[in-house]
């Protein structure tokens, strides 16, 4: 399962047009987040991108991240979580475990330490049950921070937690009281 670059460079594309802009290929998402399939495949082959069902399954199932899901008969796809659009993509409600982590860049971390960790302009704050994934998250930004977040003591003082079908935990903030910064 090693993608390819060109693999990875349209996922990444799918990810911005399920994620953040259907209109970028005049596509639109239903209440929960899902694309017309076939549309998809339209919207992005007038952008003078190749792709074809066989590509987008294949770029379904390697993704790493298992960012994407079809609907039952295949028919709708949709983003499993990291919107900034409006859509209820049905996440479940779970009691998280004792500890979650959040890989953010050092460059970030004095404002955490005064705000806390906000949503910015998605519809949650992202969190991951192993240290490693918030390792690689931190990456993405610059120099990599994993912070160890008291879920636990959270989710007791009343906050909410819902976990997405490829397991990344969501929240709506995560005050500083609530982060160990080492």
């Amino acid at each position: 399962m090693n993608q390819t670059k060109a693999d990875i460079e349209l996922g990444r594309f799918i990810s911005k047009i399920l994620r953040h802009n259907p209109a970028v290929i005049g596509i639109t998402l239903d209440e929960n987040g899902w694309a017309d399939v076939d549309e998809l495949i339209g919207g992005i082959s007038k952008k003078d991108r190749s792709i074809d069902r066989i590509t987008l399954d294949r770029i379904v199932r390697e993704n790493n991240k298992n960012r994407y899901s079809y609907n039952a008969d295949k028919t709708k796809i949709r983003a499993n979580q990291g919107h900034s659009v409006a859509v209820d993509v049905e996440l479940k409600k779970a009691a998280p475990p004792p500890v979650l982590y959040h890989g953010t860049a050092a460059k970030f971390v004095d404002s955490i330490k005064n705000n806390g960790i906000t949503k910015q302009k998605r519809q949650h704050v992202h969190l991951s049950a192993d240290f490693e994934t918030a390792v690689n998250v931190g990456k993405r930004h610059g120099s990599p921070v994993v912070l160890e977040i008291d879920a636990e003591v959270m989710n007791a003082d009343g906050f909410s937690f819902w976990i997405s079908e490829n397991n990344v935990w969501l929240c709506e903030e995560v005050p500083a009281k609530y982060i160990l910064f080492k």
